[in-house]
């Protein structure tokens, strides 16, 4: 494999792990079903995103990896 295609590779992980959402519709709804988990469980917040139209993957990071959470912007 050339090494410039895996240093270029390399280099763009970080960036597609944790770009910047730009839906504000889906962020929305992402936060809410956080608000469900808090006040309700996560199983209440699980339906609530699948109800949504939220890919499972992203629910899973949401509600179960709080630390590989999106940083909200400020």
């Amino acid at each position: 494999m050339n090494v410039t295609l895996v240093q270029s590779l390399e280099s763009a992980v970080p960036t597609m792990l944790f770009q910047q959402r730009h839906d504000d519709h889906s962020s929305a709804i992402v936060e809410r079903g956080l608000t469900v988990q808090s006040s309700f469980n996560t199983v209440c917040a699980i339906e609530y995103l699948k109800s949504h139209n939220v890919d499972p993957k992203v629910i899973e990071r949401v509600l179960l990896h709080p630390d590989q959470r999106r940083k909200a912007p400020h």
